[in-house]
């Protein structure tokens, strides 16, 4: 990002994500003219290959951060999908997705973004602390019924659990525009992802090469 976000959401006192998302939720699907993979650190699933990075299509000497900062939300929604697809593909519905930790509660255009993308209602976790709180429902486990838990984590999670009142439905206008972006999406995964160019790939290695050459020791 230019300094001048840094200087914008320090002035409006918010955070630079609160200051980019306020933005970015102005603008409606496909508007940004961007697409991007979210391979920033290699793609987990469903290619399961850490050698593959980051890809933004789209921009111009026009291009603002917080148009950059829709299409990175947008790319880890086509990302979510693309699992989705691939459990249906294996024969296991997923008719029901649940968001969980602090972020789902901090950036509503996010989960709008899921539930646009996804086609499915997003319903959020009322913990933030999620982790921490599954960690709790196994000890309640382990101490069992006797002793003022539980006998299984299935009743515990019954018991602990708890989803917000407040959930994200799909906007269909959106749904319609995700679904042509995702088309797009899916072919530059797959081009990129799936053989049909390993310049990624390739790119990685000249650099790990060059840095060798530099540094041999």
């Amino acid at each position: 990002m230019p300094a001048y976000v840094k200087e914008a959401a320090k002035k409006d006192g918010v955070s630079v994500h609160e200051w980019l998302e306020r933005r970015a939720a102005a603008y409606k699907p496909g508007q940004t003219g961007l697409l991007a993979l979210d391979w920033w650190n290699g793609n987990r699933s469903v290619l399961v290959d850490t050698d593959l990075s980051g890809l933004l299509v789209g921009c111009t000497l026009l291009t603002k951060p917080e148009e950059i900062y829709r299409a990175l939300l947008e790319a880890t929604a086509f990302g979510t999908r693309k699992i989705v697809d691939a459990f249906h593909a294996s024969g296991v519905a997923a008719r029901e997705l649940y968001a969980c930790g602090g972020l789902p509660q901090k950036n509503r255009l996010l989960m709008q973004i899921y539930a646009d993308v996804t086609n499915r209602e997003i319903k959020i976790a009322d913990s933030k602390q999620t982790p921490a709180l599954g960690a709790a429902m196994f000890g309640a486990v382990a101490a069992g019924k006797a002793k003022g838990g539980y006998d299984s984590i299935v009743e515990a999670a019954q018991r602990m659990g708890r989803v917000r009142e407040e959930a994200f439905k799909p906007i269909p206008e959106n749904v319609a525009v995700y679904d042509k972006l995702y088309e797009e999406y899916t072919r530059l995964h797959d081009y990129f992802g799936r053989g049909g160019n390993d310049v990624m790939k390739r790119l990685k290695a000249l650099k790990e090469q060059a840095a060798h050459e530099s540094n041999p020791s």
